[in-house]
């Protein structure tokens, strides 16, 4: 029977799911991906094979039926018992937004763990309290099994203090107020993936853009500056969230406009990016195909702001040696990924059209003295060595 490594990244509505298998191989090697959407409405449950081959799904549930996270995961190991009998999950790693100050690298989950966590729900509203939702469903389900965090904040935890501080009250600094970062995991898989694919490259900036987006500067394939900060709704302009923003208009809309703290949360985290500036979609796809001149400007903005985050980043790396595209926009979207490059072309890169619109891998032209790549992002493999690491470490 081959030892098996459950992933999980937990929506308000979602479970998404990975299976790996560890055999002694240099990576854990992917079996089966899924996910069980429409939580509290209507489930639906559909897995792929590594091939991306539909192997089983199911839209049909008795009259009535709303599943909770609990609900979800005990549909999951179920079918997992069921269908992959030959895989014993040895342990599970989760995927959580927030670690704090605390937590620079996976942990092994307990209460004491749990409850640190919780503290740092409200630096992480739309992900935290469904993250750790998941880890006390599956707590319920499989009781004795291990549970490991693996955190988006720990990757950046080695950037230079001085980019990690606002100019604040130090007290309020050193009680935890000061820059984060996110999307950790991901820039962490493109880091493990470089000295493969551009191994003189040692300056290099990451764009992850996705409904959620950021950029990270990377030295010898170290987080050293990000966009995001104290939490995940700064830098970027996202899918529904603001990205960077003067914070005089937060006070200008609480003493002038009667926002309070509940109607701002939702303004900036639900309402504005993209779906807000275009009042079409958060979903770029959409936006692309519109005609809607609200969504050119959205797209616009969006690009004309990863543009401005590029050469700031390029700048606190002392220059630049590449730069990776990754995640569902960064991936999907050449139109974007081509408007980003000519606005770059101060910075030395040259763009080749047809190996973008092909995806890459790389997407600048040969004589680019900058090059440009396409890397798929892989945080669910990142989950599952570290959960591997703390159960050889055990």
């Amino acid at each position: 029977m081959e030892q098996g490594i459950l992933v999980i990244n937990a929506g308000s509505s979602s479970v998404k799911f990975a299976v790996f298998t560890d055999g002694g191989q240099p990576e854990p090697k992917l079996l089966f991906k899924g996910q069980m959407e429409g939580l509290g409405s209507d489930p639906s449950f559909q897995v792929k094979d590594a091939t991306g081959r539909k192997i089983d799904e199911r839209d049909e549930w008795p009259r009535g039926s709303t599943l909770n996270h609990v609900g979800a995961l005990r549909y999951i190991l179920g079918w997992l018992d069921d269908c992959a009998s030959d895989v014993k999950i040895e342990a599970a790693g989760h995927r959580v937004v927030h670690g704090g100050l605390d937590y620079d690298r996976a942990v092994r989950l307990d209460e004491g763990v749990i409850a640190d966590l919780e503290q740092l729900i409200p630096l992480a509203p739309l992900h935290q309290p469904h993250n750790l939702a998941a880890i006390r469903a599956l707590a319920e389900v499989a009781p004795e099994l291990p549970q490991v965090a693996c955190f988006d904040t720990a990757f950046h935890r080695t950037q230079p203090r001085v980019a990690q501080l606002f100019a604040l009250p130090r007290a309020l600094i050193e009680s935890g107020v000061r820059r984060y970062g996110f999307h950790g995991l991901s820039y962490e898989y493109i880091a493990h993936r470089l000295p493969e694919t551009l191994p003189e490259a040692r300056k290099v900036v990451v764009a992850h853009l996705g409904s959620g987006a950021s950029m990270c500067a990377l030295l010898d394939g170290r987080s050293i500056e990000s966009t995001m900060g104290f939490t995940a709704v700064d830098g970027l302009p996202m899918g529904t969230r603001t990205g960077g923003m003067d914070p005089g208009v937060v006070l200008y809309l609480m003493q002038d406009r009667g926002y309070d703290a509940k109607s701002l949360e939702k303004l900036l985290y639900k309402e504005s990016g993209l779906l807000g500036v275009s009042g079409v979609s958060n979903d770029m796809r959409d936006l692309l195909e519109s005609d809607d001149p609200h969504a050119a400007e959205a797209v616009e903005l969006f690009v004309y702001h990863i543009g401005k985050h590029l050469g700031a980043l390029a700048s606190t790396l002392g220059g630049l040696d590449a730069v990776i595209f990754t995640a569902g926009i960064g991936e999907n979207a050449p139109i974007v990924r081509e408007q980003v490059c000519l606005g770059a072309k101060w910075l030395g890169i040259r763009l080749d059209p047809e190996a973008n619109r092909r995806g890459g891998p790389r997407i600048s032209s040969v004589d680019s003295p900058i090059p440009v790549w396409v890397i798929p992002t892989n945080e669910e493999l990142m989950i599952a060595l570290h959960v591997r690491d703390e159960l050889r470490a055990a």
